[in-house]
């Protein structure tokens, strides 16, 4: 089984790809794809659309795992988010892609045990799950892999 994993933004948008076979887990794909902040928004959702269709074309994953909305004090950039996450759902959904929806303490928890986790415990715990090559990784990449490793362990 072939899971997408994103944490999504309109900023950045983290990908990662794994595939479960059996009890184990191995990372296919992972990046942080990022958009221009000069560009019009709609032209920003309109390239994270290509992105992950490019994706879905390539990998041919079986389910979708997103990250659920955190809105914080910002609400602008909430909303913008929410739309980013929409556009990616959408082209999931449109090739009937089962779509797994898992909140930050849901991600935590699947990952460290504990829903109140760091993102340095997590990034360890994701080294120890995956044989990951050496590279620097940005923080959406990790919440990406993070969020398909939950959709691993939850679904079966």
């Amino acid at each position: 089984m072939k899971i997408l994993g994103i944490d999504p933004g309109y900023d950045r948008t983290g990908i990662a790809v794994i595939e479960k076979d059996g009890s184990k887990n191995a990372l296919l794909h992972s990046e942080c794809f990022t958009t221009d902040a000069k560009w019009p928004f709609y032209e920003r959702l309109v390239a994270i659309q290509d992105r992950i269709l490019h994706i879905l074309e390539e990998f041919k994953p079986d389910a979708l795992a997103i990250e659920t909305l955190f809105i914080t004090n910002n609400q602008k950039t909430g909303m913008r988010v929410a739309e980013a996450r929409g556009v990616i759902a959408v082209a999931a959904a449109e090739r009937k892609i089962p779509i797994f929806e898992y909140s930050p303490p849901e991600i935590k928890a699947a990952i460290t045990g504990d829903g109140k986790s760091d993102k340095a415990q997590i990034i360890k715990m994701i080294g120890l799950l995956l044989e990951i090559p050496p590279r620097k990784r940005h923080d959406d990449e990790y919440d990406a892999i993070a969020v398909a490793l939950t959709c691993s362990a939850i679904e079966k």
